[in-house]
């Protein structure tokens, strides 16, 4: 990686992490733009928490560097690096208020008492907890007491706020809200934002980049919708969200599309990848992009099955189709009042289809490099 390539921000280059035998994070490279908020994202067990921690210097990478602002940092501990971490417990002392609690990191840093007041107040102000700085922890509700520690961290106007699952404890409403005060939190203030989580719609609500995690590489990084739309691997395809994922061998192409003809007017279609005659692909496509019982018009896929079972979801229906030509199965999603979706019933013969151009060829884009650092 270009050392030079976010002078501003965070530099994570071919940083490798072992516990004993296991290797936990293997040469992973990111470049963290200043003012970002930059997601880790995967399943327990990826890497993502060993890499944040290792940008905040709470463990050494074996190999590889962390450069924080132009800076190279990795044999730097982390009370020396200008950043602050926030975890899931927040840590907040239960005998200070909010407003000691708040200003306790200034304290340590001796900043000057007139000073400190007056950013305490300020962070106050900025995170909502104006009217609580007399409280303590206990009398305070989870948000609350989330968004002390969060003022806590802020205070020290750090290079970057590192945060690791910091709503796993709060409920699925306060979450919410949470995240919005976050993104909220990120534009007003300008600081760098790198947020660890499992959760793939907190991520992608909150984040302007997401760097998608596996058995401590990096499968793809890039914008949410990217991500959303052309997965580079079948691994992100199955991971962000629902996806279903196909194999398409191509038996012609045409029109910049290439198709496998199944019979009695069956057919799979997709964006043509390239390639020859008679080759396999993996093509993902997203359950809110099909549509129940097509018109038979060109450029669509329309495959045939037979109804497994129906959940309804409140907005939506969901339906779970197994296909008549190779017994997979499909996902699709429909509006929760719109016809025919919702007459169905398991045990119902039904036509899937979707225009060809909603389908994606896995590994036919142009996915962003772990290494990119333009947002």
């Amino acid at each position: 990686m270009n050392e030079s390539a976010a002078p501003d921000g965070i530099v994570v280059d071919a940083v490798t992490k072992r516990f004993g035998d296991a290797l936990v994070v293997d040469a992973v490279s990111l470049g963290i733009v200043e003012g970002e908020f930059f997601s880790l994202l995967g399943p327990s067990g990826c890497g993502k928490t060993t890499t944040l921690r290792m940008i905040a210097g709470f463990e050494r990478p074996d190999s590889g560097r962390v450069l924080l602002r132009g800076e190279d940092v990795t044999g730097v501990g982390a009370a020396k690096r200008n950043l602050n971490m926030v975890f899931q417990d927040y840590g907040l002392f239960p005998h200070m208020t909010v407003a000691e609690n708040v200003g306790f990191g200034l304290r340590v840093k001796r900043v000057a008492r007139t000073e400190a007041r007056e950013r305490v107040a300020e962070t106050l102000a900025a995170m909502r907890l104006g009217g609580l700085e007399g409280r303590r922890p206990a009398q305070l509700s989870g948000g609350q007491r989330q968004r002390v520690a969060l003022a806590r961290a802020l205070v020290n106007r750090p290079a970057a706020l590192l945060l690791d699952e910091p709503l796993g404890a709060l409920d699925f409403k306060l979450r919410k809200e949470m995240q919005l005060e976050l993104k909220r939190l990120n534009h007003e203030t300008g600081t760098t934002f790198v947020y660890v989580t499992h959760d793939q719609e907190e991520a992608l609500t909150m984040s302007d980049r997401i760097a998608v995690m596996s058995n401590g590489v990096v499968e793809q990084l890039a914008a949410p919708r990217e991500l959303y739309e052309r997965p580079a691997t079948a691994f992100v395809a199955g991971f962000i969200g629902v996806s279903n994922l196909l194999e398409l061998r191509v038996d012609e192409r045409a029109d910049g599309h290439v198709a496998m003809r199944l019979g009695d007017g069956a057919r799979l279609l997709a964006p043509d990848p390239g390639g020859a005659l008679g080759a396999t692909h993996q093509l993902t496509i997203r359950p809110e992009r099909i549509r129940i019982e097509p018109d038979d018009a060109a450029g669509w896929s329309r495959l045939p099955g037979c109804v497994a079972d129906v959940v309804y979801l409140g907005s939506m229906t969901q339906l779970l189709v197994d296909l008549d030509h190779d017994g997979g199965r499909l996902v699709a999603h429909c509006l929760a009042d719109d016809e025919p979706g919702t007459r169905l019933r398991p045990g119902d013969p039904v036509v899937l289809g979707w225009p060809a151009d909603r389908s994606f060829v896995i590994g036919s884009g142009a996915a962003a490099s772990v290494s990119e650092v333009a947002a």
